[in-house]
């Protein structure tokens, strides 16, 4: 990856990884924006958007997504905070339509296009699979350093952190399996993976730095 040029950095992760404060943390050593499932989410709910309203967006004759941008807030902490609540284990094991899918991948295509950037989730690997400089990062943790983490950050006992994780685990491989025909435990779709026990999460952003340069 060349950093002199744009370039993106897909961070998936398993739930209680520590990925997406990972992705923040290198975000902020690198000076681009972070990007995640609430950001791109508020985005689409805030102004209704779909495939075809992007579609005439671009159309215009002015360059819609530095508007889109400034009203939004995006990098300057101003996007609704209502949409960064995760509600883990509410959400159904395949949630995401086609046309949302779509519109998702409309809107990273756009950011990546116009900056340089670090993404979590949203099938990032495969989504920017032909980006001439991109990296993608797989996050993941034993079970039992996961049900700790998220016990400990939701104030959960460990048998309801142990069946969220289950839960979130098999929507999240349903979503990667139906838009993408892959598996996200498949190395292959990867430049580097980790393993996060035994290391905090400024070192795993540390050491992806240090693979970058």
């Amino acid at each position: 990856m060349n950093k002199k040029e744009k370039y993106v950095i897909t961070i998936n992760r398993e739930l209680g990884s520590g990925g997406r404060t990972i992705g923040e943390i290198l975000a902020h050593k690198l000076g681009v924006t972070f990007y995640d499932k609430a950001l791109i989410q508020a985005l689409e709910e805030k102004f209704n958007l779909t495939a075809e309203e992007i579609e005439k967006l671009k159309g215009g004759e002015i360059k819609w997504w530095d508007g889109f941008k400034r009203i939004a807030g995006v990098g300057e902490g101003l996007v609704d905070s209502r949409y960064c609540l995760t509600k883990y284990g509410k959400e159904p094991d395949v949630l995401t339509t086609d046309n949302v899918f779509k519109v998702e991948t409309e809107i990273l295509h756009e950011i990546a296009e116009e900056e340089s950037c670090v993404i979590a989730g949203r099938c990032g690997f495969f989504v920017f699979r032909n980006h001439p400089n991109h990296l993608n990062v797989f996050i993941h943790a034993p079970m039992d350093y996961r049900v700790a983490r998220v016990a400990a950050k939701k104030n959960l006992s460990e048998d309801e952190a142990h069946k969220i994780i289950e839960k979130v685990d098999k929507m999240r491989e349903n979503y990667v399996k139906r838009f993408t025909g892959t598996s996200r435990y498949d190395a292959r779709n990867y430049d580097l993976v980790f393993n996060a026990e035994g290391k905090t999460e400024e070192e795993i952003a540390d050491q992806i730095l240090a693979y970058i340069k």
